[in-house]
């Protein structure tokens, strides 16, 4: 199968489940942003990329305490939702777009989310690459993965393969993976 016909496999997906996102996976979200932010202090001046935001479960989290929330994803029935919830914010922007080309400058983020993301990539390694060519150096970054298939230390591996300082990876059975607090390494 080609990298486009999984992220196809992936969107479809995600655009079918849309409408009933937020009630099959809210808690185990929610518990993954709580770890993440219990760990990170944003700054009111912060530049933030949601990296396949989902239906927008960050927003209410974070869309006070900075300056921007940038939310992208591919799945257009998942956006319509995230749409929604970004409605009673005035600094969430929210485009469709793919997280392997992100369509922004280099070095622009100080903050990177990319919550339950990386398993729905072809190549993860590539996506976590896109994602550090977008922060800033020393930009905190946010990953999860789930420890279905790979182990802590892989995880690990791939995150500092792309580039990444891991400061923290937490998991729990509530969590069902992992998350790692990252800073990046940038030039």
């Amino acid at each position: 199968m080609t990298e486009w016909n999984k992220k196809r496999k992936v969107m479809r997906r995600y655009d079918y489940s849309a409408f009933v996102y937020d009630t099959q996976y809210l808690g185990e979200q929610e518990a993954k942003i709580k770890v993440a932010l219990s760990e990170l202090k944003l700054k009111k001046d912060s530049l933030v990329l949601d990296v396949g935001c989902g239906t927008g479960l960050l927003f209410p989290h974070i869309a006070e305490d900075t300056d921007l929330l940038v939310s992208i994803d591919f799945s257009s029935n998942i956006l319509k939702q995230a749409r929604k919830r970004a409605k009673q914010y005035s600094n969430v922007a929210i485009l469709r777009a793919d997280a392997d080309f992100l369509p922004f400058p280099d070095k622009i983020f100080n903050v990177v989310f990319a919550i339950t993301l990386l398993q729905n990539m072809p190549d993860p390694l590539h996506g976590l690459i896109e994602i550090k060519r977008v922060a800033q150096s020393k930009a905190t970054v946010i990953a999860t993965g789930l420890r279905r298939g790979v182990s802590k230390e892989e995880f690990a591996q791939l995150l500092e393969k792309a580039g990444f300082e891991i400061s923290i990876v937490k998991a729990d059975e509530q969590l069902k993976g992992y998350v790692a607090i990252c800073v990046a390494r940038n030039s």
